[in-house]
């Protein structure tokens, strides 16, 4: 199914006709069919929303650069289209982050929420990242006095040297990458008031434990389930006792 939000082509699959409702949104560089496996869980029971966010699966990028609370706003604009008031929001790494601010800023919205590894702070800065950032500013500085195709040689050097998701990305979908990543939502952590389920992998190397525990601190009625042996994907690397949680929490 799709809708036209903004001049975006939003991608969605809405299935069931139950009155409790469950919106699940992915993470970067993912699509609405990653979260099935967490959906299949609790299709039975609940009306199941997964949207494909703008500029990812089937769904267009945005023709601006967007922020998080543009993807937000996007989203609830989808959801009354839908004649959705409330729901509860699964959300993983970026589709956490966004299911987090729509709790925080659209609490009537939220009946309660699943945050899996999800993404949102600013992570800590070792050494390594600040000999890269130097590195980067050294080169970007030999780059402007240097003769010949410039911006070419610094696209060169950003493909090199970013992360894999500034990798993947390309045109304005990089730039609203850059965008999202430098956001921190901490602050508006604790006005979160629906329950809310956190869940992490005890080796997640992309969204890192502490911060389901910054998260369990900061969001009042909140409780972590660490998953063992799982890294990013947790639901995925320990799918048994991820889905019982789930069943626990969504299921009673």
């Amino acid at each position: 199914m799709k809708k036209i939000i903004e001049d975006i082509e939003i991608c969605y699959t809405d299935e069931g006709d139950s009155e409790k409702i469950a919106v699940f949104l992915h993470g970067w560089g993912s699509k609405k069919e990653t979260m099935y496996p967490i959906s299949n869980i609790v299709k039975d029971k609940y009306r199941i929303v997964a949207i494909d966010l703008p500029g990812f699966g089937e769904s267009t990028e945005p023709k601006t650069v967007f922020n998080s609370y543009d993807y937000v706003r996007v989203i609830l604009k989808l959801l009354d289209e839908l004649e959705i008031k409330q729901a509860s929001f699964i959300g993983h790494s970026f589709g956490g982050k966004i299911s987090s601010i729509i709790s925080a800023e659209h609490k009537e919205r939220v009946n309660d929420l699943i945050l899996i590894d999800s993404a949102g702070l600013i992570p800590k800065r070792g050494l390594e990242y600040k000999i890269k950032v130097y590195s980067y500013k050294i080169g970007k500085f030999f780059n402007s006095i240097l003769p010949g195709d410039k911006k070419a040689r610094l696209e060169n050097y950003k493909k090199k040297h970013g992360s894999d998701d500034y990798q993947n990305s390309s045109g304005i979908m990089r730039d609203i990458m850059v965008t999202v990543v430098n956001e921190n939502i901490r602050p508006i952590l604790s006005k979160i008031e629906a329950e809310t389920l956190l869940i992490w992998g005890d080796n997640d190397d992309a969204t890192p434990l502490y911060m389901g525990e910054i998260f369990k601190k900061e969001i009042p009625n909140s409780g972590l389930v660490i998953l063992e042996n799982s890294g990013h994907f947790s639901y995925i690397d320990n799918y048994p006792v991820f889905k019982a949680v789930i069943e626990s929490f969504m299921l009673r």
